[in-house]
């Protein structure tokens, strides 16, 4: 039985997630330990993986060498970020780690992470490769020039919605700037908004590409949605990958509105609503598992769509007197 130990970083409350890889590898017969690695001790995907592991935070000087120790010590074929904080760290470490390890790290080349973290350099890429994007405004643009409200801002490497808000006039502007460091300004723009997880190959091939309709958000994060196969959204998502270039799940964020598909943010990670998608059938835990085995996987839209999801929340009880709660 082949056997591939899969180390998911950040691991906070991803418990769905960890739960679709432990489900993929009972499916495909392979002997896997789903490893949630966090810096507390209160992660709930912790308890509910087949182990877990303390790590530093991202930015400690022992971060990668901790990582390197764990991959070796516990044997890991995959490595899974879950947050921006990470991406940027492991991108630039790739290298390193996978020659001091036998682990894959599911990152894209430092290149393409700097583009995704950046919203300014994701909003310059976009236009310079003519995909739609709201149009984005200087300081000095809203400030000496007459501009049609409401406008929005938010942190140009931000996430989790903190520190976006909607600009409805010059004065609300000058608060709101003097809030958010850094910021990107934008038109607002109204219209369905889409979240797409998008699965590729170690060589940058889609391999699936699935539409989400946000019905519902809380912190920045799904919490109702549809799946829809919605074929304009996908065939530009697609040739979007195609000029981008990243690996493994990519979660893309849209609007698709009158005047066309306007691209929001593009996260080189498993999004949380990605449990979505893989119950959906476009399973990247199994894809996953069957490229660390070597095979080759081919474009496919075989989910089913018109499903409509909602995710709640569970207790986990931690009784570290007994052990057992």
């Amino acid at each position: 039985m082949n056997s591939f130990n899969v180390l998911i970083l950040c691991a906070g409350r991803r418990v769905e997630l960890i739960q679709s890889f432990q489900k993929a590898a009972k499916r495909l017969n392979i002997n896997s330990k789903i490893i949630a690695g966090d810096y507390s001790n209160t992660a709930a995907a912790l308890y509910m993986a087949d182990q877990a592991c303390k790590l530093p935070l991202a930015h400690d000087s022992s971060y990668i060498t901790t990582l390197i120790d764990v991959c070796n010590r516990e044997n890991i074929a995959l490595i899974i970020p879950t947050i921006d904080v990470d991406l940027l760290i492991l991108a630039r470490n790739k290298r390193m780690i996978e020659e001091n390890t036998n682990a894959k790290v599911l990152i894209a080349d430092t290149s393409v992470v700097e583009i995704c973290r950046d919203k300014i350099k994701t909003q310059e890429f976009l236009q310079a490769n003519s995909f739609g994007a709201p149009k984005m405004y200087t300081d000095s643009e809203v400030t000496n020039n007459p501009v049609e409200f409401p406008l929005f801002i938010k942190p140009k490497s931000g996430s989790a919605s903190i520190n976006t808000f909607i600009v409805n006039n010059s004065d609300e502007f000058k608060v709101y700037r003097n809030i958010v460091e850094e910021p990107i300004i934008q038109e607002f723009i109204e219209g369905d908004e889409y979240t797409i997880d998008v699965f590729l190959d170690w060589h940058s091939n889609v391999i699936t590409t699935v539409p989400r309709l946000r019905l519902e958000t809380r912190a920045g994060e799904i919490s109702k949605g549809k799946i829809i196969k919605d074929p304009e959204i996908i065939n530009d998502v697609n040739r979007l990958m195609d000029v981008l270039k990243p690996i493994g799940h990519i979660t893309v964020q849209l609007m698709k509105t009158k005047q066309g598909i306007k691209y929001i943010e593009i996260n080189p990670r498993f999004g949380g609503g990605a449990p979505m998608s893989i119950q959906s059938g476009a399973d990247s835990c199994e894809n996953l598992f069957k490229l660390l085995k070597g095979e080759s996987l081919k474009y496919n839209e075989d989910y089913t769509e018109d499903l409509t999801f909602v995710r709640f929340d569970q207790s986990i009880c931690i009784d570290y007197k007994n052990d057992e709660c």
